[in-house]
């Protein structure tokens, strides 16, 4: 039998509270479980301690037994210190799109643009300015 740390989620539409469970693989998501052992509620703020809670000698027992915790359980594991961190294959979810990036380059080349178009008439006023300090040098 495979065993599974995961997620059951309860709570009405659009107020998700997840409870975390021992469970079969097989099993649904929200079906049958053998052991809850805390739970998660993503509401609360982030520095808050109700926000998760585990019953860690039991989630240390179901570790030894063999089970697997899935990646979210697995990244509380990491927070709480009793799993060491791994490395995930996250190859291209952080990337934009191809309409994204086009519009970032496009927003560079308009950037770049602007930023030439700022220093060449900078760059004219400065001749200007001296000849008009050399002609009011001339006056005096």
């Amino acid at each position: 039998m495979s065993m599974k740390i995961r997620l059951a989620r309860g709570g009405s539409k659009k107020r998700p509270h997840y409870s975390i469970v021992a469970s079969d693989s097989r099993m649904p998501r929200d079906g049958r479980f053998i052991e809850k052992l805390g739970t998660y509620n993503p509401l609360l703020p982030k520095d808050s301690e109700d926000r998760i809670r585990m019953d860690m000698d039991r989630v240390q027992h179901w570790l030894d037994k063999g089970a697997q915790p899935t990646d979210r359980v697995s990244r509380f594991l990491e927070a709480a210190g009793v799993v060491g961190k791994k490395e995930r294959a996250n190859l291209k979810k952080g990337t934009p799109g191809k309409a994204a990036q086009e519009r970032a380059e496009e927003k560079a080349a308009k950037a770049a643009a602007a930023a030439e178009a700022a220093n060449a008439p900078a760059e004219e006023a400065t001749p200007a300015e001296d000849t008009a300090t050399q002609e009011e040098q001339a006056a005096e």
